[in-house]
């Protein structure tokens, strides 16, 4: 069956790209912490374009977020949220049900530049390749450390165009999602 050429290449054109989807798909994730002041969500994919696991920063599984400070300060580090919480990163990467070979070379997308902790996670889980929204951070003593260990291990990392375009998501059925200008 040979198709008429007329008829071929009328799909729509304002798709999302790979990186638009699964940065939207970290910043979805992250709509599920329960952090009052930092929302962050971590989106971890393979070569192939698919998604291996998320993740977003919360408590650890069994841990009652209720019984729990959520506060930035308090009179000693364990009545803040600090000692606590899990980052995006770390959960996405625990989250993941296979085996850690499986995460060689994938990438991770997340709302904001990850920390050295995670950066650690990062590399030791296989992950090659860091795409982040945000640097909000940069320059401070922790940032530095997650950019050097990056650097040194062969991490490849960048940052997306802050001014990516605005999407409007409904979760009424009858709404599709709608692309606003920047």
């Amino acid at each position: 069956m040979k198709l008429d050429k007329k008829i071929l290449g009328n799909k729509r054109k304002d798709y999302l790209t790979w990186d638009e989807f699964f940065i939207g798909i970290a910043k979805l994730s992250a709509s599920r912490s329960k952090d009052p002041n930092t929302q962050v969500g971590a989106c971890i994919v393979s070569d192939s374009n698919r998604i291996l696991s998320i993740g977003y920063n919360g408590t650890p599984n069994n841990f009652n977020d209720d019984d729990f400070p959520w506060n930035r300060e308090g009179k000693t580090e364990n009545e803040t949220k600090y000692p606590y919480v899990c980052h995006a990163e770390l959960n996405a990467i625990l989250n993941f049900a296979g085996t850690r070979s499986e995460l060689k070379g994938s990438r991770i997308y997340v709302d904001l530049f990850p920390c050295n902790e995670c950066a650690k996670a990062i590399i030791q889980s296989g992950i090659s390749e860091v795409i982040y929204l945000s640097d909000k951070y940069n320059g401070t003593p922790g940032n530095e450390a997650s950019k050097l260990l990056f650097d040194q291990c062969g991490i490849k990392y960048r940052q997306l165009d802050p001014n990516q375009r605005i999407l409007k998501l409904s979760l009424r059925p009858d709404e599709p999602i709608q692309f606003l200008d920047k």
